[in-house]
């Protein structure tokens, strides 16, 4: 191995540690949870929320042809909400503007992420993957109270 290939090898290999230190270092020292398809779970067909306790919610979020299910989901100030997301057709985005929820609706499959609202309004949810002709009316709404 010449002296180039070793010194490309030693670099990526430096990059590659650098990246998954600083991945674990945002999980731990921030809480950052990291979005993740779970694939222990069926999709299902329609959206709903459910209310664990007083500050904890499951949210399946279902994306279909120019919509979310449901529109619009209230939680209240400091709830934290684990998002399932799946699709009823074609791959779709989701995106909570606002903060660090960006998945991708992928038919057959759910995706996760859990995001915690400490300040209260109006969040909204974008489809963020070209999905048709009515792509740019697809969204929906976080409202926190």
């Amino acid at each position: 191995m010449d002296r180039g290939e070793r010194l490309a090898l030693a670099l990526s290999s430096f990059l590659l540690v650098l990246f998954l230190s600083s991945a674990v270092f945002a999980v731990v020292h921030y809480d950052v949870g990291l979005p993740t398809c779970i694939t222990s779970m069926e999709p299902f067909d329609e959206g709903e929320v459910i209310e664990h306790a007083e500050d904890r919610y499951e949210v399946h979020m279902l994306a279909m042809k120019w919509q979310f299910d449901p529109e619009e989901v209230e939680l209240p100030v400091g709830a934290t909400a684990d998002f399932y997301l799946a699709s009823d057709d074609v791959m779709h985005g989701f995106q909570i503007l606002g903060t660090n929820v960006n998945l991708m609706a992928v038919p057959g499959a759910v995706n996760y992420a859990r995001v915690r609202f400490d300040e209260p309004g109006e969040y909204r949810v974008v489809c963020h993957e070209y999905c048709g002709s009515e792509h740019h009316e697809m969204m929906g709404w976080i409202i926190v109270e």
